[in-house]
């Protein structure tokens, strides 16, 4: 780096060769260094001097009450913007800081706009949205089946909106007989969220209904934004009768649907889930009385079979009794047959046990059983002198065969086992060395000698 010296602060003594920015490289740098090393930012103000030339992009200054700075929103970008935009708008902005190299404007890219009251109320939903599903208060387990028929509605609306009159309407329509009753309280404002709780814990208390029906019209999301109270939705959540939630239009979200035990798109839809209609009704009774009549009448078809055919079987007395005394003799005749044939097979067993008996005497059986242990004990000691003579006829072979691979009988041929010092067996002259001790095994003892000489 170049400096100049306090003690001569002439130019003088500056280097030869120095770097020398044009205007636009110095722009380029600082464009560069502020888009990488700054992170994207949120920016709230409001927009002035709103420009939109033929290309589609976007060109606006963002101001305070103490500041401005201008911003640039290419087309990519603000084609996601889902609200028109124009002069003195609030809006909250997603944006990197960069720098307009062609005048040297410092300035905003713009990633991301929304309206700045609509982008707080959002990031709240959001936010309790997060929290509650977190404690389980929107877990199916926990929400309570609509009953299968009401006997007592209990409807929590404004008394003077279009949603209690098209509740209403359905009901009479599908279900004229159903009870309501109206809990009336406002809903929108701040007053709201604490008058349908207060409704809530009445329709509680009262013990008197079975199904409650929370419901208004649409609107914006300021309007519906009493339906997003915490104090609201744990008290539905701790309701123990069943709830359904209509809150706006179908496409209207609030915390109280997530936590209701159901939710219905409209109003109307809601009445509809919560009385059956009675056409249905109706239509199902008459399918079941035609059923009745033709199971009456296919049960009256078999009772008339069944009796004329009773009556075919039908006889006199007097027949029957023939009858009956016919099959009297034949049963006699078949029980005195019974009888003695008994009688017979009982004289055959007792002939059969008396046989028994004698061939069961214990003086027999021991005689019996001496002959055979007589004969097992000669034919054992027969097995056994055989067994013996086998046994020494093989020991003398094996001990034949032993005594001829014996290593004392090749030492009495003649034959000497010669050892060194350290007990190995001498193979080899070449492995002798003079005057080395030797020991020397014969047939019949041993003795030591002293190499003299030795020869290959």
């Amino acid at each position: 780096m170049n400096t100049i010296s306090s003690d001569n602060p002439h130019p003088d003594n500056l280097p030869a060769e120095r770097e020398i920015l044009s205007v636009s490289r110095l722009n380029w740098i600082s464009r560069q260094l502020l888009e990488t090393h700054l992170p994207l930012i949120w920016v709230e103000g409001e927009i002035s001097n709103f420009a939109q030339p033929s290309s589609g992009h976007w060109y606006f200054t963002l101001k305070d009450d103490k500041a401005q700075v201008r911003c640039a929103m290419f087309r990519g970008r603000n084609q996601q913007v889902r609200f028109a935009v124009k002069s003195g708008q609030q809006v909250l902005l997603r944006a990197r800081v960069s720098i307009y190299e062609g005048r040297g404007d410092y300035q905003l890219i713009a990633e991301h706009m929304e309206e700045a009251g609509l982008g707080a109320l959002q990031r709240a939903f959001e936010a309790l949205k997060h929290k509650l599903a977190n404690e389980g208060l929107f877990a199916p387990e926990r929400k309570l089946p609509l009953p299968p028929q009401a006997h007592h509605i209990g409807v929590i609306t404004s008394a003077t909106g279009a949603a209690v009159r098209d509740v209403l309407a359905v009901i009479r329509r599908r279900y004229p007989s159903q009870k309501v009753t109206l809990l009336p309280v406002p809903v929108q404002g701040e007053s709201a969220a604490p008058a349908i709780i207060r409704a809530l814990q009445l329709a509680e208390r009262s013990g008197l209904f079975d199904l409650l029906i929370l419901t208004r019209g649409g609107g914006s999301i300021e309007d519906l934004w009493a339906f997003n109270d915490e104090a609201l939705a744990r008290q539905i959540a701790a309701c123990p009768i069943a709830l359904i939630s209509a809150v706006g239009h179908e496409t209207d979200f609030t915390i109280a649907d997530f936590v209701a035990d159901h939710r219905a798109p409209t109003p109307s839809a809601a009445a509809e889930m919560a009385v059956p209609d009675i056409r249905e009704h109706l239509n199902a009774l008459k399918q079941r009385e035609l059923a009745l009549g033709k199971a009456i009448a296919n049960q009256l078809a078999q009772q008339h079979s069944r009796l004329n055919a009773l009556q075919k079987r039908l006889r006199h007395p007097g027949e029957s009794l023939r009858h009956q005394s016919q099959r009297l003799d034949q049963l006699e005749i078949r029980l005195t047959r019974c009888m003695q044939q008994r009688l017979a097979n009982c004289a055959q067993q007792f002939t059969d046990l008396q046989r028994r008996r004698q061939n069961q005497n214990p003086q027999a059986r021991l005689t019996q059983a001496q002959n055979n242990l007589h004969t097992l004990r000669q034919r054992l000691e027969q097995n056994m002198h055989r067994q013996l003579g086998q046994w020494q006829q093989q020991l003398h072979e094996k001990a034949r065969v032993l005594d001829s691979v014996s290593p004392l009988a090749t030492l009495n041929r003649g034959f000497a086992v010669v050892r060194d010092e350290q007990g190995q067996v001498v193979r080899s002259a070449s492995d002798l060395r003079p005057k080395q001790q030797l020991n020397t095994t014969l047939g019949t003892g041993e003795f030591t000698c002293e190499v003299i000489a030795t020869s290959s």
